[in-house]
């Protein structure tokens, strides 16, 4: 029988695996740029999205958030670009969850 792989062998090795770590540690980056410019009440309720080479999505909880967040979006949008991160166009999308 060969012998298991570490998590850490198989990502090393895995191309698809190391571009979302990759994506993943960016669109981090990316909420921990913004968090702090957002109301702590907002805050609660976003949840960092996708990134693609054009945008970056920001989910809400709720319309309500989702009206709040879109109306911060260019002051956002404007401390990305200040930091260097591109794309700097946020996007803010509602995430509803399934339990009904």
């Amino acid at each position: 029988m060969p012998d298991a792989l570490s998590l850490r062998s198989v990502l090393a090795n895995c191309e698809p695996l190391q571009r979302l770590q990759v994506r993943l540690a960016e669109t981090q980056a990316r909420m921990d740029a913004v968090r702090p410019l957002l109301p702590p009440a907002l805050s609660a309720c976003v949840k960092a999205g996708p990134l693609d080479d054009e945008s970056w999505t920001l989910l809400a909880s709720n319309a309500a958030a989702a009206a709040k967040l879109r109306q911060h979006a260019p002051r956002l949008s404007a401390e990305l670009q200040r930091r260097g991160l591109k794309p700097s166009t946020v996007k803010v999308r509602i995430v509803t969850t399934g339990n009904s």
